[in-house]
């Protein structure tokens, strides 16, 4: 059994965490409306730092409501939206804000973020064009569009826009740049280049010895590459940083399995089955069911072997 239950991609971790605090002129005490929206603004900026996303999204509101031509209300408030998973009115938000300031970078690339969000992968495209005409050396557009450009199985394109990334990232951003490395191995591994997948993992997990996504990736390429015992290595570092992890339990039962350690396989697959259980999601539920019944046929199937070898305390 050769099969890898998914791939983890980091889908676009490239917000402007920073609030636009407004820098504006002080205005007169008969600006009563002004000064109310700046209150509400320092609110919500105040918000956002102590993630209480749906609080500042009410006080940027608030702000816009006494002055819809608050361009600062509208910048946090697209953050904000963000956070939310609300992505229709994030765009809507930075496209409001472009109207104040057309080469608001961070605007093109947050929309850009929330249509990839959408799945509107060439509206991404476009934004992160458009950011980078605007800084031709900011890593994050060149690496939003890599990632956009991987949806839309433009996967040379998108190989060539994470190398772009790479060049511009600055090497204290290990972070950033693990992300990059573990992104492009994707795309590799997509277009069956698995050593080069490898080599990518490899190096994400090198900058970032704390980012299971990467674990996970490269364990599924051992998987591919019939590199069981790697595969295993892997998915176990996985289920130590993220010991909820379903999806970590059913691959490394799989690589159990492969290596014909059935019952180990079994334990793992039956602790994936009880987390989906527990999350209500069903499909992957009953596709882990049914990997257990395969490995406990297999099982039966062994036994049956040795006890027609004659082997009576066959153990596995």
């Amino acid at each position: 059994m050769n099969y890898c239950y998914r791939l983890v991609i980091n889908l676009i971790i490239i917000i402007a965490i920073s609030c636009f605090i407004p820098i504006f002129p002080a205005y007169s005490s008969s600006d009563s409306n002004q000064f109310k929206a700046d209150d509400f603004l320092q609110l919500g900026v105040k918000d956002i730092q102590l993630s209480n996303y749906i609080k500042a999204v009410k006080y940027f509101s608030q702000a816009i409501d006494l002055n819809n031509n608050f361009a600062a209300a509208y910048s946090n408030r697209w953050l904000a939206h963000l956070q939310l998973e609300e992505y229709h009115n994030a765009v809507a938000d930075c496209t409001v804000a472009l109207n104040f300031l057309p080469d608001n970078i961070e605007a093109y690339l947050n929309r850009g973020l929330a249509e990839y969000k959408l799945g509107n992968y060439q509206a991404a495209v476009w934004d992160s064009n458009r950011a980078i005409q605007i800084r031709p050396h900011d890593f994050r557009a060149y690496y939003n569009r890599g990632i956009a450009n991987a949806a839309l199985k433009n996967h040379q394109q998108a190989i060539q826009d994470y190398n772009l990334a790479l060049t511009q990232t600055p090497q204290l951003l290990t972070a950033s740049l693990g992300d990059i490395y573990n992104d492009r191995g994707l795309v590799n591994l997509e277009l069956q280049n698995v050593p080069a997948a490898l080599l990518d993992f490899s190096k994400a997990i090198r900058l970032n010895s704390a980012d299971d996504r990467a674990y996970f990736n490269r364990g599924c390429a051992c998987t591919r590459n019939k590199d069981n015992w790697g595969a295993l290595r892997d998915f176990n570092q996985v289920v130590k940083l993220k010991p909820e992890s379903a999806i970590a339990y059913v691959n490394r039962g799989v690589a159990y399995h492969n290596l014909g350690y059935e019952q180990a396989a079994i334990k793992d697959l039956q602790t994936a089955a009880a987390y989906f259980i527990n999350r209500k999601e069903t499909i992957a539920y009953q596709r882990t069911i049914k990997l257990i019944k395969v490995v406990q046929q297999q099982m039966t199937r062994k036994v049956e072997v040795a006890v027609k070898l004659g082997i009576g305390d066959w153990v596995l």
